[in-house]
């Protein structure tokens, strides 16, 4: 059993990972650290702290999950492998590539597990891309689009998320998620260049981006918006053999928020009416179609986290691939 203190009762905190650390038989939520007195009465068997030391200081704690605002995670991961813990970040792991080697370095030292939030690993489209692509149902890919935006023309009422700063911007926000979906299918790319924008009114950060990463015979463009209100193809895959075109996201942070959680019948599936078009030439016959997509899971990422611990096995989400990803985010910003 793995006793676990959550930093943080936002979003990721309260709805993407409590309900995950308190399903997972391997983990007992022993501490929160937040001022929301919800809190308590939503884990009442979890202790509800002030501050991040009250944590630190407890040595029956082994991980701290940090899903505090965006410049506090690397101050907050180095004190965390500091006090001889392991640590699980939300995305981003830190604002700039210096920053995560020398966690890195610190997590090697103390021989502790450092490792990243990347939920949306293991979404359920996703899922489904990364099993059309490695099944070779489209032939060589000769294109991949990935999309993630959203409309809120509004500035957000959270003065942290829209203050110029270490880590602020879309591109540290919704951009970790598509980065690292890349790296995940193509490894890291031979080139990278994009742009960021300030599309809202009095908007003081990025709300949007386009980005390109080459890898040698195809591009991969990643674009996110917070101006979108239309719909657009979430991933748009293009080959020899054929294209697949997949519309809607993962379901998993909608029946969080209404209170499915992980288990229960339903949880993870996405509507049929979202599955993704294939238009191909498989075996010699030509299939136009939908896929079924793929179930979504978080919970593998938890899973996954406690076998590293507890047994030494492969971290899924590995903080050297999330080095690249920064590295492509900072390539862009300096362009």
């Amino acid at each position: 059993m793995i006793n676990v203190a959550l930093v943080g009762f936002g979003l990721s905190g309260r709805f993407l990972q409590a309900p995950f650390i308190i399903a997972n038989p391997n983990f007992h939520l022993k501490t929160i650290v937040t001022s929301n007195p919800l809190a308590q009465q939503l884990f009442p068997t979890a202790k509800v702290v002030s501050s991040l030391d009250e944590v630190l200081s407890d040595e029956t704690i082994d991980l701290v999950s940090i899903a505090s605002p965006n410049a506090t995670h690397y101050e907050y991961a180095k004190q965390t492998l500091l006090a001889n813990k392991h640590v699980l970040v939300e995305k981003p792991l830190a604002s700039g590539s210096a920053e995560i080697m020398a966690l890195i370095d610190l997590a090697k030292v103390q021989k502790k597990v450092l490792s990243v939030f990347q939920n949306r690993r293991f979404d359920s489209d996703f899922l489904t891309v990364k099993k059309v692509i490695e099944g070779g149902l489209l032939g060589d890919i000769v294109s991949l689009e990935i999309r993630y935006d959203r409309f809120k023309p509004m500035l957000n009422p959270k003065k942290w998320k829209e203050t110029v700063s270490p880590g602020s911007g879309i591109i540290y926000d919704l951009g970790p998620h598509i980065i690292d979906q890349a790296i995940v299918l193509y490894g890291t790319p031979q080139r990278v260049w994009g742009q960021t924008y300030c599309q809202r009114a009095g908007s003081q950060i990025d709300d949007a981006f386009d980005i390109y990463l080459n890898y040698g015979s195809f591009n991969v463009k990643l674009s996110s918006s917070l101006l979108v209100r239309e719909e657009s193809p979430r991933y748009a895959i293009h080959g020899t053999k054929g294209s697949f075109v997949k519309y809607g996201i993962d379901m998993q942070e909608d029946h969080l928020k209404a209170g499915l959680l992980p288990g229960m019948d339903g949880f993870g599936h996405e509507p049929q009416a979202n599955r993704g078009r294939i238009n191909s030439s498989i075996n010699g016959c030509h299939i136009q179609g939908t896929v079924e997509t793929e179930v979504g899971n978080w919970g593998l990422l938890f899973q996954n986290l406690y076998e590293a611990i507890a047994e030494g096995k492969e971290l899924y989400i590995k903080p050297e691939e999330v080095l690249v990803q920064l590295e492509i985010i900072e390539t862009v910003k300096q362009s």
